[in-house]
């Protein structure tokens, strides 16, 4: 037989993934493609950037999901800074879309997929299992959040995610007040459109440098907010360091070795002052509700 085997799936961990619900943003930057393309030569030489009129895509992508397992559930958070690339060897096979194209899901061959470049997440074991299963770039990080909910009825359509620095230690995540980046989002009366976007490929590479790509599916439609030159300013991007207190301030380079940081970085080098193309969201339904109690006697 010809063609190639299939990656390895290490113990303990079994696929496909399945997602018990998941609460989803994510933020696209339309920008300066030299600086992404010297990024991606580095971190995956296979991959090629989309090439979106002349303007690469940089895409933040938040998820607080949870997982039901045999012995219980575990609830995660994390983030994605990512580029949309394609395989450079499959150049000739990638659709020409615009940027609206793109994000509505008219590359049905979905070679358009996720290069990640950082992942900072909260849980030891999805760092794990995202490492080892996809070559992810995944490191310690932790976060805060606004998000529209059912149970705070006084949040509509307004997101926001600070991301803290984090480390593990031998009894898990260690916490620091540090702020890495934020995003602040306020969609409340914003058009909105259901997209059909996934599966959503996700490329990683292996410490062998062999690139991995791995389909996310959503079962569900999200909700794609277009914006424009009127619209943009409701995407607050921050960019910073701080030490204990909530001072931020932009500029400001890792530390030596540090992943974390290097993501912050990375990610104003990367979008600088640009702003945000599109918005696209993703909240799961509810499955069950506990409603008010009366009086009985």
């Amino acid at each position: 037989m010809t063609g190639l085997p299939l990656p390895p799936v290490p113990e303990p961990y079994y696929l496909p993934f399945h997602y018990g619900a998941l609460h989803n943003i994510g933020v696209d930057f339309l920008v300066d493609p030299g600086p992404v393309r010297a990024l991606l030569a580095d971190r995956h030489p296979a991959l090629a950037a989309a090439d979106f009129d002349g303007r690469a895509c940089v895409s933040l992508n938040y998820q607080l999901y949870f997982a039901q397992y045999p012995t219980g559930g575990g609830i995660t958070e994390e983030v994605e800074i990512n580029v949309i690339a394609h395989p450079a060897s499959a150049a000739d096979r990638v659709p020409v879309v615009d940027y609206g194209q793109y994000a509505r899901g008219h590359d049905q061959t979905r070679l358009l997929g996720i290069a990640r470049l950082h992942v900072l997440c909260d849980n030891p074991l999805a760092i794990d299992a995202g490492t080892r299963l996809y070559a992810e770039p995944k490191h310690p990080g932790w976060f805060t959040t606004v998000l529209p909910s059912l149970n705070a009825a006084a949040v509509h359509d307004r997101w926001s995610f600070v991301c803290h620095r984090a480390g593990l230690g031998p009894d898990g995540l260690r916490r620091y007040d540090e702020e890495l980046f934020a995003v602040e989002a306020d969609l409340a009366g914003l058009d909105g459109e259901p997209v059909v976007n996934t599966p959503v490929t996700g490329y990683g590479t292996d410490p062998d440098g062999r690139l991995l790509a791995g389909p996310l599916t959503v079962h569900q439609p999200y909700r794609f907010h277009p914006l424009d030159t009127r619209t943009a300013d409701r995407i607050r991007l921050t960019v910073g360091r701080a030490g204990p207190g909530p001072t931020r301030h932009s500029g400001a380079g890792p530390g030596p070795g540090d992943p974390t940081r290097e993501a912050a970085t990375d990610l104003a080098r990367l979008v600088g002052d640009a702003p945000a193309a599109g918005v696209w969201t993703y909240q799961s339904a509810p499955v069950a509700a506990h409603h008010r109690p009366y009086y009985a006697h």
